[in-house]
């Protein structure tokens, strides 16, 4: 059985988003670290740690939520997967929700979003959709 780093991180901020939960955590590698920091600049979680342990480190992410309990984050999709990759060329990338949704990719350059990678001409690997 093929195990999916990725997907296994997105499954564990949905389900601690939808129990309202303040943290979730995670085995820790730099791809997640990346994907946690692209969630923090766009707003939908409030930060993120790496907590040194035994036998591995931890990346905890704090959720983020509205004044009133609302959550920020409404869903999280898989897109990419290890049986199916989905790659986007320049000229087409993703728009999630017409633009108010977030798609992250993983590029030439690094781990960034469908807007970074169309202001820098650049396409990749589809990870996931946020909104």
């Amino acid at each position: 059985m093929i195990t999916d780093p990725v997907a296994d991180m997105l499954t564990r901020i949905r389900n601690a988003n939808t129990a309202l939960q303040e943290t979730t955590a995670m085995p820790t590698s730099k791809l997640k670290q990346q994907i946690a920091r692209i969630l923090l600049e766009e707003g939908y979680i409030a930060g993120f740690s790496v907590e040194k342990g035994e036998p591995a480190d931890r990346l905890v992410i704090e959720l983020k939520y509205g004044p009133s309990r609302e959550r920020v984050i409404t869903n999280v999709k898989r897109i990419s997967k290890p049986g199916r990759r989905v790659y986007a060329p320049k000229d087409r990338l993703p728009r999630v929700l017409g633009g108010l949704g977030t798609a992250i990719m993983s590029t030439s350059t690094g781990i960034c979003t469908d807007r970074e990678a169309s202001k820098r001409g650049i396409g990749g690997e589809v990870l996931c959709f946020v909104w």
